[in-house]
């Protein structure tokens, strides 16, 4: 079920983490810029590969996410 859509208290904790993750994405941009953070607040989106692609993963990535796992990587 949709819990959101049943109960208040569920409905905005989510608006505050996805405010809170907004937040923290916008600083990682200005931190690590070249990812697109600032504009699509995810990962998968072509601009964050390019980044990935160019730049190379930031100490903020994930290991395990799929495009960086298969990075070859210093050790």
């Amino acid at each position: 079920m949709d819990g959101d859509a049943l109960c208040y208290s569920v409905a905005a904790a989510g608006i505050v983490a996805k405010t809170v993750r907004d937040l923290l994405m916008a600083r990682l941009a200005a931190r690590h810029p070249g990812y697109g953070w600032e504009s699509t607040m995810g990962y998968g989106t072509p601009d964050h590969l390019a980044g990935l692609e160019t730049i190379g993963p930031c100490r903020h990535h994930r290991r395990t996410f799929g495009p960086i796992a298969q990075l070859v990587l210093p050790l």
